[in-house]
């Protein structure tokens, strides 16, 4: 099996995440898929919907739409052929509103939708079957292991977790819940991509900044790996 190579945000380390040079930057490296993250303009899910990782980063630039973001693959035509896309939300409440814009720009068969909010992995099941879907795991957003005053802690838990989730997540797609598991890479194990494979799914691990860390994860037999510079991919120096 083939690793999948997916640019998160584009290429975070080498552009601007989420942003047009950013994506450039992924295609330029070569990228099966490019990961970019949706939010809305205001906390309960309404308003405007934006390309960015969460309301500081909103705050802090001018970020495109999610409307500018998918025109933008569809109208540069070529260089986007073959290339896939990993939505990410990062809250819940506008759900239908991605999978609508998704579909007004032809790209729902090259689309998956992650995210951690379990409301909204229901929604759009139910409301939107044809949608390819992922459960990001687990809710956090920084690597808890970093921080020596809860590393005790989060260690006891990812090892817990661990054990717990080839079956939790291979139960998950077999019902028709989840068609992908998005697993930090501490998560990644061979039993977990083993389990997800026989189950039918797919698994990625995130976000994977070391080229060794990469050639790991690819013999353990996940689907995809997800990197900030995917030029690490193809060997070549950041």
């Amino acid at each position: 099996m083939t690793l999948r190579r997916v640019g998160h945000k584009g290429a975070g380390h080498i552009a601007p995440g989420n942003t047009f040079a950013s994506f450039a930057a992924a295609l330029a490296a070569g990228v099966d898929a490019i990961e970019f993250d949706v939010i809305s303009e205001h906390r309960d899910g309404s308003g405007e919907l934006l390309l960015a990782h969460d309301f500081e980063d909103a705050e802090q630039r001018v970020p495109h739409t999610l409307e500018e973001g998918l025109a933008h693959f569809v109208a540069s035509g070529a260089p986007y052929h073959g290339i896939d896309f990993i939505v990410d939300l990062k809250i819940a409440g506008y759900e239908d509103r991605v999978v609508a814009a998704i579909e007004r720009h032809g790209l729902a068969s090259r689309s998956l939708v992650s995210t951690m909010e379990e409301q909204s992995l229901a929604l759009l099941r139910e409301r939107h079957p044809h949608i390819r879907l992922g459960w990001s795991v687990p809710r956090l957003q920084r690597d808890p292991l970093r921080n020596p005053i809860v590393a005790a802690p989060a260690f006891v838990l990812m090892h817990y977790m661990r054990n717990a989730l080839p079956s939790v997540a291979a139960n998950r797609i077999r019902r028709g819940e989840i068609d992908a598991l998005m697993a930090h890479w501490r998560l990644a194990t061979p039993r977990l991509a083993r389990s997800i494979r026989d189950a039918g799914g797919e698994l990625y691990a995130w976000t994977v900044d070391d080229r060794r860390r990469i050639a790991g994860l690819e013999r353990m037999g996940v689907t995809g790996v997800i990197s900030n510079d995917p030029r690490l991919f193809g060997g070549a120096t950041p």
